[in-house]
């Protein structure tokens, strides 16, 4: 009986026409990989924005972005976000909301990004690094590590408080659990430093991120996310105060610098004129 097999020439064109294959629909099994994440990245945006506002119309206000556990009798539900090695222990946002986050719960939380990427284990594993971030002007902090930083401390804004909220962002995608529009601008008014972590917080694929090494005060390992971006063509997912979900350009939310006014297209980082030398 004679053997059935393939010769060396057969085989050859079947591993070029395999190679080929693969070659066509690598690039787009990559694309619809990276749509998809996209997707799932607005959509839970999309949940914590509805969680925000809800928190907003129950209790008046917004939450905290971060509030001193001094000032809360219990711990939030599942513990302590963060490592307490560079992270600072208290509630955050995601704490006020319910549904948003359990510290149990990790790999279905609605908090965490699918697009991000940070090159450190222990940092890629934290939910406050490179997920989403609240607006800092919205959602103001208890207390701050670091002096002059007065305008982000304080009572967080009441939704009758912000005069264009279909114009100004509430959440977004972030290098941190908080994000304001000093982390968007290449001269803050007080110089960023690698510590206390939050501040380097940044919006992923800022073009000024690509100076992380001079001004930006980024870590090596957040490099990928913060020059090159999460999202295809360096677009993030914003949420604004109205609760609607926009992708835009990174370079969208820049803030610029004019002689000594700070000035922003939309969306809008700071939601009234009460802040010197801040115009929209």
């Amino acid at each position: 009986m004679k053997r059935i097999a393939f010769t060396l020439i057969e085989l050859l064109i079947v591993l070029s026409i395999s190679a080929t294959l693969l070659i066509i629909f690598i690039p787009s099994l990559r694309k619809a990989r990276n749509g998809a994440r996209k997707v799932i990245c607005c959509s839970n945006l999309k949940q914590i924005e509805t969680g925000l506002l809800e928190y907003a119309i129950n209790n008046k206000s917004f939450p905290y972005s971060f509030c001193n556990p001094s000032l809360i009798s219990m711990k939030p539900k599942g513990g302590y976000a963060g490592y307490s090695n560079y992270s600072r222990r208290g509630w955050w946002w995601f704490d006020f909301v319910d549904g948003v986050y359990n510290r149990s719960d990790e790999k279905k939380t609605i908090a965490k990004c699918p697009s991000k990427f940070l090159n450190d284990t222990l940092l890629n594993k934290d939910i406050l690094c490179g997920n989403y971030g609240v607006n800092h002007s919205i959602c103001k902090s208890s207390d701050d590590r670091q002096s002059r930083r007065e305008e982000f401390i304080g009572k967080p804004l009441k939704m009758d408080e912000i005069p264009k909220p279909s114009q100004t962002l509430l959440s977004m995608d972030s290098g941190y659990a908080l994000i304001s529009w000093w982390n968007a601008t290449d001269v803050p008014p007080v110089p960023l430093e690698n510590s206390p972590i939050e501040d380097t917080s940044y919006v992923p694929g800022l073009s000024i991120n690509k100076n992380y090494k001079d001004k930006r005060r980024l870590m090596q390992c957040q490099e990928q996310d913060a020059v090159y971006g999460r999202h295809p063509n360096k677009k993030v997912n914003v949420g604004f105060v109205d609760g609607h979900i926009e992708l835009k350009k990174a370079d969208d939310l820049l803030v610029e610098q004019y002689e000594d006014v700070y000035k922003n297209k939309t969306p809008i980082w700071v939601p009234n004129k009460k802040y010197p030398n801040f115009d929209q």
